[in-house]
């Protein structure tokens, strides 16, 4: 597993970019989640303490800085975390093309959990509408950064190791 001091080094650059670089640079429709990659990451390849509590962190912080209500992300993050936590224990986690197809999955769940609770407490149509026409660029931008990742040298090398 990633060591405590570069994983808190890799979520605060992750958070910085996502939340002060890229609103800059990108149109809104074609921002990446950076923080749904770092989730699917952890439930991949992460521990299942250390995972939900920094999956639901990084929801919060998600939800701090752009969302509706606060909890609905972190809500999300943390569901979908356990999903993959529950079904990578089967799998070849360390898998560069099952990291991408879980990024483009978790990426439908996201927008499709949020949808379904922010319709559940917001009366105005537009909302759901709004999120239905950003589904697929959505998941094409989150699944094009995730392959990027998988560039990385270390990203095969990322895994746990016993204590």
């Amino acid at each position: 597993m990633i060591k405590r001091g570069i994983w808190v080094l890799v979520v605060i650059v992750v958070a910085l970019v996502q939340t002060s670089v890229l609103p800059l640079a990108l149109s809104s429709l074609f921002k990446p989640d950076l923080l749904l990659i770092l989730v699917v990451f952890l439930g991949l390849r992460g521990t299942l303490e250390g995972g939900a509590l920094s999956t639901f962190g990084l929801g919060l912080l998600k939800d701090l800085t752009s969302g509706l209500y606060l909890g609905l992300n972190a809500f999300i993050f943390l569901a979908i975390f356990v999903l993959i936590k529950s079904t990578s224990d089967r799998l070849y986690a360390e898998s560069a093309e099952l990291f991408v197809v879980a990024v483009a999955l978790a990426s439908v769940a996201s927008i499709s959990a949020s949808m379904a609770l922010t319709m559940m407490f917001t009366p105005a149509p537009a909302v759901a509408y709004s999120m239905l026409l950003a589904l697929i660029p959505q998941v094409l931008v989150n699944s094009f950064c995730a392959s990027l990742v998988t560039l990385f040298p270390h990203f095969s090398s990322l895994v746990r190791t016993p204590a």
